[in-house]
């Protein structure tokens, strides 16, 4: 069961409920990046044993890149997520939330099996301790769950995440991991807001973001995709060759400068020169 999932690296993560299997199929055969199937936020406790239940055979033949977000260490359900999820495909990564304590993470990491873990921070200690939670055996990739953040700063003004964004970014690439996805964009009615969010983000080190929607799946896109004129200006300057290199408009280049440029064309899945006419 596959979407039509780019050959970029992943942009798009769609959050689906799992007590929904309708929309958990939807979901996979969507053109996520990736899935997201939320045994937490999104399920009413009523009903998270059932979500659990019915995992095995929705995911038993999954072969795109997926993610389970389990229930936080210290719920009623934590262990028993982490237990479903140890017995699904290694393909489906474990997504765990509210993490802070390292040893409590690593614990959670290994009882779900050999899998990538993607760690969501979520209070003011799981930040001052992103570095450290980046560099656990197992851990594929940091995020912010920004509501649950918001709750424990007092922040009511979006601008008051900004530093804690920036430490999550300087976190990843110290840690040698992938630039951080941004939080869901809440209001689902506003692409014109979302597309100039993910440009802000993408401008601060983000790359990619989760999605509450399938309609915003193809904003994310293109607004973390290179335009042709990015695309362009890249070609130019690796163009010009290694060292440092004053250009005839007057732009200095130096490795550092290319080594965005190649960035740049690998983020739009293009090459550094364009294609020959022939």
């Amino acid at each position: 069961m596959t979407g039509e999932v780019s050959k970029r690296p992943a942009l798009t993560y769609l959050y689906v409920p799992a007590d929904r299997p309708d929309r958990v199929r939807k979901a996979l055969a969507s053109a996520a990046d990736v899935v997201l199937i939320d045994l937490e936020d999104a399920v009413a406790p009523a009903h998270k044993a059932a979500a659990r239940r019915a995992l095995p055979e929705l995911l038993d033949r999954v072969d795109r890149p997926s993610q389970v977000r389990v229930n936080a260490a210290d719920t009623a359900w934590g262990a028993a997520d982490l237990a479903l999820v140890a017995e699904l495909p290694t393909v489906v990564g474990v997504r765990i939330p509210k993490c802070a304590n390292p040893a409590v993470v690593s614990a959670q990491i290994a009882g779900a099996g050999d899998r990538p873990a993607h760690l969501l921070l979520e209070s003011a200690l799981g930040v001052e301790r992103a570095f450290e939670l980046a560099q656990l055996p197992g851990v594929a990739s940091l995020g912010l769950g920004e509501a649950d953040l918001r709750a424990d700063l007092g922040v009511t003004d979006d601008a008051g995440l900004d530093w804690a964004r920036s430490r999550l970014v300087n976190a990843c690439a110290a840690a040698g991991l992938p630039a951080p996805i941004m939080s869901v964009y809440t209001q689902l009615r506003d692409l014109a807001g979302l597309a100039d969010s993910c440009r802000r983000g993408r401008a601060r080190g983000f790359l990619g973001r989760a999605a509450l929607h399938p309609a915003q799946l193809p904003v994310i896109r293109d607004a973390f995709i290179p335009s042709a004129g990015e695309i362009s200006a890249a070609r130019q300057l690796l163009a010009a060759g290694n060292g440092a290199n004053a250009l005839p408009d007057g732009r200095f280049v130096d490795e550092a400068v290319l080594r965005q440029a190649r960035r740049t064309l690998a983020l739009a899945g293009a090459p550094a020169a364009p294609p020959d006419p022939g």
